[in-house]
């Protein structure tokens, strides 16, 4: 068995990856230039630009952060640098949970051992993968401790979803879903919502089980809603589409920064553990999949239904001074206007109802989500 030791951080640093999708400029479509793009930034084994399972995806990481506002500026500056990278190329960034009209089997694998070896396992299920996620790291102080925010973490994760869903089309048709993301993601064996694990012998129980009989190869390719990363020593919550533009990921951020951190107090001052039941979490983050801020969710604790603006305000009301702390309250107050509406999938929808053409949608919005 392979001991895997947490990395602790003493405060509540933040990590942000964003997945972009690579355009071609002039036909809004996916373009597989990942290479062309990385190699015009000169980012080769820079792990702020890094190539996805698709060669038409480009994720774009911070450095560890203490703060969202040094984050925000973290992320701006090499998001300059790729849009004037892409520019010169003729290329574009697509902000959205999946490209409106693009064909997934237009899309190449990245040339590399790992990713070969995973489509060769998963098949179709991996050739899908053409969908851009948000994904936020959170520092805590042990691998127990982690373990135990992403189990009080899950009744949130619907209303997260719900915020950022922005992938309401699949190739060239509406799904009727607002997160048709989420469900592409669920196809695979090691994705959704984690199981319930007490502690962190079990995690890592778990994960050397799941390596040593062949049913992955590393912790990476447990894609769940949100993991224990233990040589980053944070939670990492995976469960939100890429919002339309920068200000929304960092809303976003915040939102997960604050709660990550209040959970992580609450433990320590020795909170009891309320049961929530893993299939009341699963019909929630269907909702929220389903309908959007539009959802209507099942409070965990007295059963009744409440909107997503509702329990988002009752969320934050928990979270105030938590993000006073941090820093970021005034962030989490963007939250409650993406809570409004109308969200990123209600957008792409309204437009093309409009008349708007896909390849115009996309155009549109790529150039809204500029930073430069």
């Amino acid at each position: 068995m392979t001991t895997l030791a947490f990395k602790r951080n003493d405060r509540p640093t933040v990590g942000i990856e964003l997945e972009l999708g690579i355009l071609d400029a002039r036909t809004m479509a996916l373009s597989n230039s990942f290479a062309a793009l990385a190699e015009k930034l000169q980012a080769e084994g820079n792990p702020a630009f890094k190539p996805e399972l698709k060669q038409s995806v480009m994720e774009i990481n911070t450095d560890v952060c203490d703060t969202i506002d040094a984050a925000a500026v973290d992320l701006r500056g090499k998001l300059v640098a790729v849009e004037q990278a892409a520019d010169s190329l003729e290329l574009a960034l697509w902000w959205g949970g999946s490209h409106p009209f693009s064909r997934w089997r237009d899309q190449l694998t990245t040339p590399t051992e790992r990713y070969e070896l995973l489509v060769e396992l998963l098949q179709e299920l991996a050739q899908r993968l053409v969908t851009f996620g948000l994904h936020v790291h959170v520092g805590v102080d042990s691998g127990d401790k982690a373990v135990m925010i992403c189990d009080r973490i899950l009744r949130h994760l619907p209303v997260l979803l719900a915020l950022s869903t922005s992938s309401p089309y699949w190739e060239n048709r509406r799904t009727g879903l607002q997160s048709y993301r989420s469900k592409v993601m669920e196809g695979l064996p090691t994705a959704g919502l984690p199981p319930l694990m007490r502690n962190w012998s079990e995690y890592v129980w778990l994960v050397n089980h799941m390596v040593d009989t062949g049913f992955i190869n590393s912790m990476r390719e447990l894609w769940w809603d949100v993991r224990p990363h233990y040589r980053f020593g944070t939670v990492e919550v995976r469960v939100c589409d890429m919002p339309g533009n920068l200000d929304d990921v960092l809303a976003l951020s915040a939102l997960v920064q604050s709660l990550v951190q209040a959970l992580s107090d609450e433990i320590d001052e020795g909170t009891y553990q309320h049961d929530c039941h893993p299939m009341m979490v699963r019909q929630n983050k269907w909702r929220a999949a389903r309908y959007g801020i539009e959802a209507m969710l099942v409070d965990n604790y007295t059963f009744e239904v409440q909107s997503v603006p509702l329990a988002l305000n009752q969320l934050l009301e928990k979270l105030g001074p938590t993000a006073e702390q941090l820093g970021c309250a005034e962030r989490l107050e963007q939250c409650r206007r993406m809570a409004a509406g109308p969200s990123w999938a209600q957008r792409q929808i309204a437009a093309i109802d409009n008349g708007t053409s896909p390849a115009d949608l996309v155009r549109e919005l790529s150039a809204a989500a500029r930073v430069s």
